[in-house]
């Protein structure tokens, strides 16, 4: 028996949870599909920007959120060596925002939120436990062979979202291009209850700490600090050992006995899918686009993608018309913002961080200290880290 939907969404994280969401409350029929038994426990993206909670409003969903996560409207830049900091603050734009703060939520509490209300909803379905092993497209829709824990199921739709992964398997059977590069360190985080706001001076929630030898981002959530360090040397075994979380905690607060509750690692990548679709198969999230963390932008940027892309399948699905221009569009769009904006902005980002050269981390420093002093520059500041500056790039783009 062949299950069939009007789409398929691939992938139960945060942004396919929301496309599954918007779709059916649109009224379109949606499945969607989920490798894992449940929505992964990933702790990597953890920050909803303003523009996103706005999108998130829609769904009614903004004050659950809040009760689960961390205000942090200032963000502070901390220079490990001379001590300075630089404190910004988004409670300046709150003239145009109803959310002047970021949200430190990680990213599974969201995904869970939505799937548990897909479950009881009359035009969706979530399936856990379905890895996706096939993809075929003809001239009126997709075909996926899945394979469960029993058996082989087929499912069929007129449009499928894949929103799985960086190494989504729907991307490699479209044998589509995926252009950029991976960083030669891996990243680490050490996750810890170990209050560090007790040894530092007004602590922000989200710390980005430059420093030419080990720089790192000290991130609150709910339940921990999230300690995230560049890891060159070792094999995983190191970057995640005793030794190696000793080395992190005696250089940051001169205590190597703190306990850790997680250790993450990972590889880092800046890199854009040659085409976001391909007929009736869409690419979104990790699955078109990955970059590093600095500035929590990668999780945002999904659920923009699939806000951008419900809009035109849902006109698509109502009015029976041509697919492609629409499609063509949201691809013109979420991809050139991706490369204009989030890609540019998150290698900046990086650098500013790890400058090894005195002068490149004075001139920096200037920079901030330059953009604090200026009303004007502060707010396009603050416009273009809160994502306010991609989302109006992306409408200027037709």
């Amino acid at each position: 028996m062949t299950k069939t939907a009007k789409v398929i969404v691939v992938g139960a994280g945060p942004v396919g949870s929301v496309a599954a969401w918007r779709l059916a409350e649109m009224g379109v029929d949606v499945i969607l599909l989920e490798a894992h038994p449940d929505c992964p426990e990933d702790l990597r993206a953890s920050t909803l920007h303003p523009p996103t909670l706005e999108m998130l409003n829609e769904f009614g969903i903004v004050d659950d959120l809040i009760d689960m996560g961390l205000k942090a409207p200032v963000y502070q830049y901390r220079n490990r060596q001379s001590g300075e900091t630089f404190a910004f603050d988004l409670t300046e734009l709150q003239d145009m925002t109803d959310y002047p703060y970021r949200l430190q939520c990680e990213q599974f509490k969201l995904a869970r939120l939505l799937t548990a209300k897909l479950a009881d909803h009359p035009n969706g379905e979530v399936l856990f436990s379905r890895r996706v092993l096939t993809v075929e497209q003809d001239g009126s829709g997709v075909t996926l062979k899945v394979e469960t824990t029993r058996d082989i199921e087929t499912y069929r739709a007129d449009f499928v979202i894949a929103c799985d992964g960086a190494g989504s398997t729907v991307r490699k059977w479209l044998n589509t291009g995926f252009e950029g590069f991976t960083y030669p360190e891996k990243f680490v985080t050490f996750s810890t209850t170990r209050p560090l706001e007790d040894y530092f001076e007004n602590l922000a929630f989200v710390n980005y700490v430059a420093d030419p030898d080990e720089w790192m981002v000290l991130l609150k959530v709910p339940s921990v600090w999230r300690v995230l360090v560049p890891a060159h040397d070792g094999d995983d075994g190191y970057i995640v050992s005793d030794e190696k979380k000793r080395e992190v905690f005696q250089h940051l607060i001169n205590d190597p006995e703190v306990v850790t509750e997680h250790r993450t690692i990972y590889r880092v990548h800046q890199r854009v899918a040659e085409s976001y679709f391909t007929d009736r198969i869409i690419l979104a999230g990790d699955a078109a686009h990955l970059n590093n963390p600095l500035g929590g932008f990668g999780m945002n940027s999904g659920i923009h993608d699939v806000w951008n892309l419900t809009d035109r399948l849902r006109n698509v699905l109502l009015s029976g018309g041509d697919h492609i221009a629409p499609l063509q569009k949201y691809e013109r769009q979420r991809q050139g913002v991706m490369r204009a904006f989030v890609q540019a902005q998150t290698i900046k980002n990086k650098k500013a961080l790890e400058d090894k050269d005195a002068d490149g981390q004075k001139r920096y420093q200037q920079e901030l200290t330059d953009i604090l002093a200026d009303d004007t520059r502060r707010r396009d500041y603050l416009l273009g880290q809160a994502m306010f500056q991609s989302r109006a790039l992306e409408a200027s783009i037709d």
